[in-house]
């Protein structure tokens, strides 16, 4: 099973429990009349919907390239983390607002302790998938799975707070704390919202991945050959769970084609290596010219102008340089 048919396989399987425990906090709500759990219900209708939102993105994302999408389609996925993001912040504006209209207007709840074990239920089902869910996205680098898990993870502080809020009401028959701990973990929502948007936007911009990309380039000098005199130009893009990877590679003058191609064979395995096969690379040889001589360590070399002065150690910065690296300034 390739990644996309499995992200797409959990993201079915999240959408169903969200859809069961949803149905299970409207049945906690009419037992209770609490206006927590029932806030916490219309927060588990926009579970419902972004899951079916991930499963359809999920579904895009998986189909191969054709001649109007070179890229394949993995772009939806961020369109579709944009929508999670924007429908958590609207649910913790719903449970702000409601919240604050249980204050002024309380009211009684009854059989509390039924609905505190329907909700810890969902609290802990949520959790375990969320947890599953975020493993697989990160796993496979899919925004849609990273947002449905983050979402569902939000869902269960959510949960837990208002369980928090039911278990001291029923002990002290305090109405406002019901409110008060549910506009808390609204806040929590809210921000948690914020996040996804931003970055689902960074993806769309083609904003750059500056943790992925550091990763990259130690996993680079670490394992440089001695042929690789200097890399450049390097852009790194993520399209849903595939990563696209373009750069220039600078190697001896004298190598044929297949002994260049040979080099850039060895770079695309230690990337696949470090990445999986959800790695498509783009990279262009370069000869290397007289000034290369002062920052290459071949010492095999039978066509050497000029002694070698210093290895140039590859950073963020100057990897992604549109020329190649000189000791010349």
């Amino acid at each position: 099973m390739n990644t996309a048919t499995q992200n797409l396989r959990i993201q079915k399987n999240i959408a169903a429990v969200s859809i069961f425990l949803f149905i299970i906090k409207i049945i906690a709500w009419y037992i209770t009349n609490s206006v927590a759990i029932l806030t916490d219900a219309l927060e588990s209708i926009v579970n419902v919907i972004a899951g079916l939102i991930g499963v359809y993105s999920l579904y895009v994302s998986a189909k191969p390239k054709d001649i109007d999408h070179p890229y394949g389609h993995g772009k939806v996925e961020f369109i579709s983390a944009a929508i999670e993001g924007t429908l958590i912040t609207v649910a913790g504006l719903i449970i702000i607002v409601e919240a604050i209209n249980n204050l002024r207007h309380p009211h009684q709840i009854q059989k509390l302790d039924v609905g505190i074990y329907l909700v810890a239920a969902t609290a802990i089902t949520n959790y375990i998938a969320g947890t599953i869910c975020l493993n697989a996205g990160k796993k496979s680098n899919s925004l849609a799975l990273i947002a449905s898990g983050k979402h569902l993870r939000a869902d269960t502080y959510t949960t837990g707070g208002i369980i928090v809020g039911l278990v001291l009401l029923l002990f002290t028959n305090i109405l406002w704390i019901d409110s008060a701990v549910a506009m808390i973990f609204a806040l929590i929502i809210l921000v948690t919202g914020y996040k996804i948007v931003r970055s689902s936007v960074a993806g769309i911009m083609d904003e750059a991945d500056i943790n992925l990309l550091e990763k990259m380039v130690n996993t680079l000098n670490k394992n440089r050959s001695v042929n690789w005199i200097d890399l450049h130009n390097l852009r790194l893009i993520k399209y849903g769970p595939t990563l696209h990877l373009d750069c220039h590679l600078t190697v001896p003058w004298y190598f044929n084609v297949n002994e260049a191609h040979h080099e850039i064979d060895a770079l695309s395995g230690l990337v696949r290596q470090q990445y999986g096969e959800s790695v498509e690379l783009f990279v262009h040889s370069d000869g290397c010219m007289e000034f290369s001589c002062a920052i290459c360590s071949k010492d095999t070399c039978t066509v050497r102008q000029h002694a070698f002065e210093k290895k140039i150690n590859w950073t963020m910065e100057n990897i992604s340089m549109n020329h190649k690296h000189t000791l010349i300034s």
